[in-house]
């Protein structure tokens, strides 16, 4: 036996000799686990919750310590187009809310009526205390072509975090709508001759942590534009895409 100081466990009665160089560790007593030792302690995975349509209540699971939002507002719908510049316009989105104001992401809007070939506006984006703001981006304008409107360029939706935007019709077809859930902006009509629908504007995103979260929360997910109606001779737009709501749950 090689002569050590040893580290005595009195909770255990176990003598442990350290290794010396070309030696051995020699361990006398029972090793025990017992009180005293460190506990391992489980931790559980973060939890989802996601809200597709709708309006209602937000419960914290028990136990979590924060949440993550993730959020954006419906998309604007695509103009129609026409022979003669009166397609109609695109819907607005509906707003997304979290919280009644804690968080809010405005719907994009749909251009105006008339094949002017100004794409919608993108909606806006805000982050209230205590929440804290991870992104808070304004939703983008759908692209246009103002200067003339009659091009035969397809005129498509704005995109968002989450897809791209949608299609304008190609040649005599209406616009394509946007992916549900996405809060993109709807294609254009289409039409070889005449004016071209332009596209809707994409809706508000957020992502923000909220601590210590509240035991509920109120909440709305906002709906997608309405397509712009076709004028004479030419043909609808496409819808938006609507909002979505993802929380994400945390406990340790």
């Amino acid at each position: 036996m090689i002569a050590s100081t040893g580290y005595s466990d009195s909770k255990t009665d176990t003598t442990i000799v350290p290794k010396k160089a070309g030696g051995k560790v020699i361990i006398s007593g029972a090793l025990q686990v017992g009180a005293g030792n460190p506990t391992i302690t489980s931790i559980k995975a973060p939890t989802i919750q996601k809200f597709l349509s709708g309006s209602g209540t937000y419960t914290t699971p028990a136990g979590a310590l924060w949440i993550r939002v993730k959020m954006i507002g419906g998309g604007g719908g695509g103009g129609g187009s026409s022979s003669g510049n009166e397609g109609g316009a695109g819907g607005t989105g509906g707003t997304t809310l979290f919280g009644t104001s804690l968080l809010t992401a405005v719907g994009g809007s749909g251009p105006a009526a008339g094949g002017v070939g100004i794409g919608g506006a993108g909606g806006a984006a805000t982050v209230d205390s205590p929440a804290i703001t991870l992104v808070s981006l304004s939703g983008v304008r759908a692209p246009g072509n103002p200067n003339n409107p009659s091009n035969q360029q397809v005129q498509t939706g704005a995109a968002s975090p989450f897809a791209g935007g949608a299609s304008g019709g190609y040649g005599n077809d209406p616009g394509y709508a946007g992916i549900a859930n996405s809060g993109t902006g709807g294609g254009g009509g289409g039409l070889t001759t005449g004016y071209r629908g332009a596209g809707g504007g994409a809706g508000g995103y957020i992502e923000a942590i909220i601590k210590d979260p509240n035991a509920t929360y109120t909440y709305s997910v906002g709906a997608a534009g309405a397509a712009g109606a076709a004028g004479s001779g030419g043909f609808a737009g496409g819808a938006g895409g609507s909002g979505v709501i993802i929380v994400e749950e945390h406990y340790n």
